[in-house]
């Protein structure tokens, strides 16, 4: 049924099913599940009560049951199955990918289904769909297919906390109960708020500018000026009062009802005035409703039974935003844009320190998004009957965004060199005012730049913000993952609060080239470092400075971080300098984990990974050290993988399909790629160039598969018999094989200057400890051959550093 590739890959046999013990939600009907898959079509997972059998199959189950079947149809559809019926059945959603491995993510709560794609959960939404009577006992997770193979790997199961769902949900799916881990006053007050808008302020005196009199009984119905003339076209130019007493009330509440929540009612024979109404004042989009809803009428009286009502809806032309402002309504956002350029009807001046006054704007308009602006204009704070709102310790150019964000439903930031750091303050002062939907869109983009170099600032920036608890989660991950290159590239991470620092260190996704580097970046960390230093740098300086001086107010932090390093998994040398090392001297619990090491190593009573204490266990995420020692050595990653990762003698790789080479030029008797990765001599091996963006290009690549990431620290070339020798070439690395990373650059080097001779050279620097998967060598000007001075002319390649 099942072909285990390894821990975290398989692959699923038509109309069979996957169910592993660790896929379960923590919480029966709650929970998220991230995975990658590969297949032609119907990518089927399965949420039930308990585990299925082996030959399970969904269309046999007469249990309650959730099946999501992405790529249905033959990859054209998504449908939901609910029990075994089709209750969604979309297209062109949420489809396969048979060349490579895609990523998805399904979430559970309540009945509340969400299905999205990419790498981190909770973002990319392709589509949800609400259980009107919700099966809240789904707890395990199979996965499953229909009539192909299917490949599923790195298959994750993730809570589904309260938080997560007001971060990411994008409509109003029904009451959820919170976590009681912050303010009940404030989670409350967000709760109710996802369903604030401005249907809340349909004929309400708050905020009010505007009145109508209507109807002989000349009843008041209040407005807002802004809200009104953004719909249509209102006499407000020089009145706050719009006499209409020669129109009913239901029909003056039938217009507002409309503007107001973009859908309204109104009886069949009260529609004509309803129409000579929304015409009168240009509600265009409810004037032709209702001269089609008449017309139809005409044609055929039977659509209408005479007396009942009407529903009138405006149509959104995007159906993906209709619950925010200003969409869904027939409120015109350019009309808008413009009232607030010019301050039209503007009820309220904003002023920033420092700048000034910096809008004028709508009080209505900032609080249908924000509820502590709300609060400040409605109850009884001086800014309610005051027309100006003073603001320190904010940002103009975020705040800025944020007022065109209200006004518009829409984020608009220009890609300039500071964007991470106003993205950032633009992300605080959403949290600061409360303001949802654009909190959730900082997020997004957060995570669609997070990288390496951006992880400690932006973790930095949210670790107290708790609303951002899934942004700070995946900053962690990212950290851990790429902590070589995190805790070398720059000294950003000395900043991080000991709970995310603390998080980090003890990460399950930890990837580490060895144990000495977590004990620095502890030491680093503990005493604030300036500067890139080891433990041989804080031993040297704590032979002038006591502990305490050293590592002042986070001395206590070096006890507590300590027990993290895996002391046992240094090498014996190393442990027996530290043995030596003032460090052992001044700090007990350094000296009791050096000694129970050294214990440990010398008695030889036990395997690593036997032992129970965590301490004595290889981390899951590690990587195989393949370091250069000469020139043609059997240590590289191309070797190591001719052997099928240590596992028989060798053979290429190339021919026994580990890795991949491609060559610039077509496969030819002497562009052939099995040749760089054979151990024997060639002498006539080349790629020719070709046309790239309209310069010569000529290269060899090497794809080390999906499964594998290489940290490169050297590489070796050998020269082909010819007299070719390469001057200038770039030696590159990629995760996707289109944006490369340079990572050593070669201008005139004169090294090669033999026919078969070999050349090796380091990688130095910070992107020697991001990982890749495809590299390349790239001619980037001509070899010293004159007649092909564009003839890539060598025999042999190999890459070392730390396979992953």
């Amino acid at each position: 049924m099942m072909e285990k590739k390894e821990k975290k890959f398989l692959t699923v046999a038509p109309f069979e099913c996957a169910w592993r013990k660790d896929l379960k939600f923590r919480e029966a009907g709650r929970g998220c599940v991230a995975f990658e898959a590969s297949a032609h079509n119907d990518v089927t997972v399965v949420f039930r009560e308990n585990v299925g059998s082996q030959h399970y199959h969904y269309k046999r189950d007469n249990r309650p049951h959730y099946t999501v079947i992405l790529g249905s149809h033959r990859n054209r559809r998504l449908k939901i199955e609910v029990d075994g019926k089709t209750v969604v059945d979309v297209a062109g959603s949420g489809l396969c990918c048979s060349s490579a491995f895609q990523s998805y993510w399904i979430s559970i709560y309540d009945g509340l289904i969400c299905v999205g794609k990419g790498r981190y959960p909770f973002q990319n939404l392709v589509f949800q769909w609400l259980d009107s009577n919700p099966n809240c006992s789904v707890r395990y997770v199979g996965l499953s297919s229909w009539d192909r193979h299917v490949g599923y790997r790195n298959v994750n199961v993730l809570p589904l906390t309260h938080n997560h769902i007001l971060l990411w949900k994008q409509v109003d799916c029904g009451e959820y109960e919170g976590e009681d881990n912050s303010d009940e006053e404030v989670k409350d007050e967000r709760t109710d708020y996802e369903k604030w808008g401005l249907e809340n302020f349909l004929e309400s005196w708050e905020l009010s500018d505007v009145f109508f009199i209507v109807g002989t009984e000349e009843k008041p119905v209040p407005g807002h000026k802004v809200i009104l003339q953004a719909s249509g076209n209102f006499p407000l130019e020089d009145e706050d009062v719009i006499q209409l007493q020669g129109v009913a009330y239901p029909i003056l509440h039938a217009l507002l009802k409309y503007i107001y929540t973009g859908q309204t009612q109104i009886s069949e024979p009260q529609l004509g005035s309803l129409l000579a109404l929304s015409s009168q004042f240009q509600v265009m989009p409810l004037v032709k409703q209702c001269e089609e809803t008449i017309e139809r009428f005409k044609l055929n009286k039977k659509l209408f039974d005479s007396g009942k009502n009407v529903e009138l809806s405006y149509p959104c032309s995007q159906p993906h935003c209709c619950a925010v402002f200003p969409f869904g309504l027939p409120i015109s956002a350019q009309r808008l844009k413009l009232l607030h350029s010019i301050g039209k009807y503007s009820d309220i001046n904003i002023c920033i320190e420092g700048h000034g006054l910096v809008a004028q704007s709508h009080k209505i308009i900032l609080s249908l998004w924000s509820a502590p602006f709300t609060k400040m204009f409605t109850n009884g704070m001086s800014e309610s009957s005051s027309s100006e709102v003073h603001l320190r310790d904010v940002s103009f150019e975020a705040f800025k965004i944020m007022l065109e964000f209200m006004y518009s439903g829409k984020l608009r930031m220009e890609d300039t060199t500071d964007f991470g750091s106003l993205l950032l303050q633009l992300l605080l002062l959403a949290d600061q005012f409360g303001v949802t939907l654009l909190h959730q869109e900082c997020c997004k983009l957060l995570l669609e730049c997070l990288s390496e170099d951006s992880v400690c600032p932006i973790l930095q920036a949210v670790q107290s913000i708790p609303s951002c608890k899934l942004i700070e989660e995946t900053c962690e991950r990212k950290f851990s993952m790429h902590f070589d290159y995190c805790t070398t590239a720059s000294l950003d991470f000395v900043l991080l609060d000991e709970a995310a620092f603390s998080s980090i260190i003890q990460h399950p996704d930890l990837t580490v080239t060895s144990e000495e580097r977590v004990l620095n970046a502890i030491l680093m960390w503990c005493m604030k470092a300036k500067e890139l230093s080891g433990w041989e740098t804080v031993d040297e300086l704590m032979t002038k400075l006591t502990a305490e001086l050293l590592f002042e107010e986070r001395l206590q932090s070096v006890n507590e971080l300590l027990p993290f390093v895996r002391f046992p998994l240094l090498p014996y040398a190393l442990l027996k300098k530290l043995e030596r090392s003032n460090l052992r001297r001044h700090i007990a619990v350094f000296d009791n984990f050096v000694k129970e090491a050294i214990r440990f190593i010398e008695s030889g009573s036990a395997e690593l990974g036997n032992n129970q204490n965590v301490r004595f266990q290889h981390r899951r995420s590690s990587f195989k050290e393949l370091l250069y020692i000469c020139d043609g050595d059997s240590n590289g990653v191309l070797y190591f993988a001719g052997t099928s990762y240590g596992e028989h003698q060798w053979v290429n790789p190339v021919l026994a399909k580990r890795i991949i080479i491609t060559a610039s030029s077509p496969i030819s008797r002497f562009t052939d790629p099995k040749a760089l990765a054979s151990r024997t001599y060639q002498g006539t091996s080349f790629t020719g160039s070709r046309m790239e963006d309209g310069h010569n290009s000529a290269w060899w690549m090497v794809d080390l598969g999906q499964n594998h990431q290489l940290m490169c620290n050297y590489y070796t070339l050998r020269m082909d018999g010819s007299r070719a020798y390469i001057r200038s070439w770039n030696f590159q690395g990629s995760m996707d094989g289109r944006v490369w990373t340079n990572l050593r650059v070669h201008e005139n080097d004169q090294t090669m200057c033999k026919p078969g001779q070999f050349a090796s050279w380091p990688i130095i620097g910070p992107n020697a400890l991001l990982p890749f998967r495809f590299f390349r060598v790239v001619l980037t000007g001509p070899t010293s051959d004159a007649s092909n001075p564009w003839n890539f002319c060598i025999c042999f390649l190999e890459l070392y550093g730390y396979l992953h």
